[in-house]
């Protein structure tokens, strides 16, 4: 008998430590995303579900970031991501592997 874990479980395993003073991740003007994206990618394509759509707006919360850097890929056409690696012992921190 074969046994698949789920994407959720497995992210489950992994823990996150937040550097609330610094912030890895900004949008640089979220007025660019209620004006000029009509497609809103970074919430559509985040793994981890950080970015969220309300009201038109895009909502970001950097808890549970899984460093992939999908959303600055994503927004391409107006480079409106800033994205860096957390500081040193802050983010993701991975159970396996």
């Amino acid at each position: 008998m074969t046994t698949t874990a789920k994407v959720e479980e497995s992210l489950f395993q992994n823990r996150y430590l937040l550097d609330a003073d610094t912030p890895h991740i900004r949008i640089r003007d979220p007025e660019i995303c209620v004006t000029s994206c009509a497609t809103k990618q970074c919430a559509v394509c985040c793994p981890a579900g950080c970015y969220t759509v309300e009201g038109g707006k895009v909502m970001l919360t950097t808890d549970g970031c899984l460093e992939c850097g999908t959303c600055r890929v994503v927004c391409d056409t107006h480079i409106n991501v800033e994205w860096e690696y957390p500081r040193s012992g802050y983010g993701i921190q991975y159970k396996f592997g």
